[in-house]
């Protein structure tokens, strides 16, 4: 927890401070506060923003520890972060190798769960490390989560407000400062980040805000895709957010967008225009400019992957939704494929699992044609968890395709349970020890 400007001020009077717990922070740009750990832990660089007391022979100090800097030259809005240090090697990234992923010139298989709420609750170091932790411990490599929340009225956790047109991004303490506590808790469990950029949906603000803010009550959802003052606010976003962890290999991945779609559910119609033609555009335009400023990490849409074939028996696979699944993947700039799978509300009540199992086989034929890796990044059942989950899984191994991510973890911190929507995986459920299987077949496999 960072100290208040009061509380630095008083502990900075002091002859002596009080040393850093254990997963606290001790150090990074903009950081004043205490850089000395408690016993037992020592102040390891986890990136320019955040040194972090982790286990290690005695108590220590950042000012032993040399690390590349970041040095920020502006926080405006427009201009985000620049960085004036090398990049590094590819090496401590993770890449592609053709349907596969890769970690140092070895298999990276991507394994794990969604926690889009870790950086939004207000959730103490410690208790994001308890939250990453219980993944962890399932045998996870890997963790999706939000890097997004538009607000208007500023309150809680937050990255970016509005007010009328004029959006500012909230790099303190309850932004990406924050933020930055959430990367440092991943990589303090060995895992690794998939980090959606924006919102499909209404929750945490996402497209519509910008819409709304921007162009008013004439705006329409697809022009998020589509109008040119939009778009710009959204690589201003995205520049001082992926600025900022260029050189970061906990992060694996950016991605577009939650669940794209030409249809939100912030209360702001669609026009009749939007089409699989739009969001592919748009796709195409937003990853090559996350490319032009970050070459360190993988890009992935984070739809949904619907197919777009019109004569088709069901609905995810018609391209209603402006999703061609296999246009999107073909996209230079798109490292990996993403795909969902929520059978009940997609009509398939009462034949989740075949509905299910084939919905994964074909996403992993896709896989072979493209010659891309493709990840199944959410899935649920609330009934008949154990008996689908199996089925599931097991087309996951034997099908090759390259990861899976269920939606989603819970934990039970001190301060209450994690959000639960009926799909949420505690480490004392029982689906709990079916994910842990699961992911050492996953890592096992060949």
């Amino acid at each position: 927890m960072k100290l208040s400007t009061g509380l630095i001020t008083l502990a900075l009077s002091c002859s002596a401070y009080a040393a850093v717990p254990l997963y606290g922070q001790c150090g990074g740009i903009n950081y004043s506060g205490d850089t000395t750990c408690v016993s037992g832990a020592s102040c390891t660089v986890l990136n320019d923003w955040y040194f972090q007391c982790l286990p290690g022979s005695g108590g220590g100090s950042s000012s032993s520890t040399t690390s590349t800097r970041t040095t920020i030259t502006s926080t405006s809005t427009s201009s985000g972060p620049t960085s004036t240090a090398a990049p590094p090697s590819s090496t401590g990234f993770i890449k592609t190798s053709g349907t596969r992923f890769a970690l140092n010139g070895s298999k990276y298989t991507v394994v794990g769960s969604n926690s889009y709420w870790v950086g939004l609750m207000g959730l103490s170091t410690s208790a994001m490390n308890q939250a990453f932790s219980d993944i962890a411990k399932a045998g996870a490599t890997t963790v999706r989560t939000w890097g997004f929340n538009e607000v208007t009225s500023p309150n809680g956790n937050y990255y970016q407000s509005w007010s009328g047109s004029t959006p500012t991004i909230n790099t303190g303490s309850s932004g990406l400062a924050n933020f930055d506590n959430v990367v440092a808790a991943a990589k303090a469990n060995g895992l690794h980040l998939i980090v959606a950029l924006t919102n499909n949906w209404s929750d945490y603000g996402g497209m519509d805000v910008y819409v709304k803010q921007i162009l008013g009550s004439s705006g329409t959802h697809d022009q998020f895709y589509t109008n040119a003052n939009v778009k710009t606010a959204y690589k201003n976003y995205i520049k001082a957010f992926v600025g900022r962890y260029v050189n970061e290999p906990t992060i694996m991945a950016w991605e577009l967008s939650n669940e794209p779609r030409c249809k939100g559910s912030g209360g702001v119609a669609s026009s009749s225009s939007c089409n699989t033609s739009t969001i592919t555009a748009w796709a195409k335009e937003i990853s090559a400019y996350i490319k032009s400023i970050d070459s360190n990490h993988l890009v992935g849409l984070g739809d949904e992957g619907f197919y777009n074939q019109p004569s088709a028996p069901t609905y995810p696979y018609q391209g209603s939704e402006g999703i061609d699944f296999d246009a999107n993947l073909a996209i230079s700039s798109i490292d990996f494929g993403t795909f969902h799978s929520y059978p009940t509300g997609w009509g398939q009540g009462g034949n989740e699992q075949a509905w299910g199992t084939q919905w994964i086989a074909d996403h992993a034929t896709s896989q072979t044609k493209a010659g891309k890796p493709v990840i199944i990044e959410e899935f649920g059942v609330t009934t008949n968890q154990a008996t689908i989950y199996t089925a599931w899984f097991n087309e996951m191994v034997s099908s090759g395709l390259a990861g899976d991510l269920i939606w989603q973890a819970g934990s039970h911190l001190s301060s209450g349970n994690t959000p639960d929507d009926g799909y949420a995986v505690y480490p004392d459920g029982a689906v709990y020890p079916l994910l842990t299987a699961h992911a050492a077949t996953m890592k096992s496999r060949a």
